[in-house]
């Protein structure tokens, strides 16, 4: 197992109850997105407009509001993706749950998952 449900659950409502919230992207990301999307235009920030859990593969997935309303592509993320400003509400929460996901995940490639 990646996530403690309990932990996730408590983290997502806790987002859910925050948005919209600020995030900044990855140079990598920002170039994937670029890839999937070439007709919009990709910020280095942007806001998550909604989030969800995919199962603990997944983890939580963040709606970010790129291209506006109008856009054909909604973009999900992984919020391990993402940034966020010291000063935002939950980024300590945020962080502490980026780190523990992605130790796991390393676990689990190392031992050939």
């Amino acid at each position: 197992m990646i996530d403690n449900p309990e932990k996730a659950e408590i983290l997502m409502e806790r987002l859910k109850n925050s948005l919209p919230i600020e995030a900044r992207l990855s140079q990598h990301l920002i170039r994937t997105l670029m890839k999937k999307s070439p007709d919009v235009s990709i910020p280095d920030k942007c806001n998550i407009t909604a989030v969800l859990y995919s199962g603990d593969m997944g983890g939580i997935l963040c709606a970010l509001d790129i291209g506006g309303s109008e856009t054909e592509s909604v973009h999900l993320v992984s919020i391990t993706h993402l940034s966020f400003d010291r000063r935002t509400l939950l980024a300590r929460d945020i962080e502490v749950y980026q780190r523990h996901r992605t130790r796991k995940l390393k676990q689990q490639i190392s031992r050939g998952y």
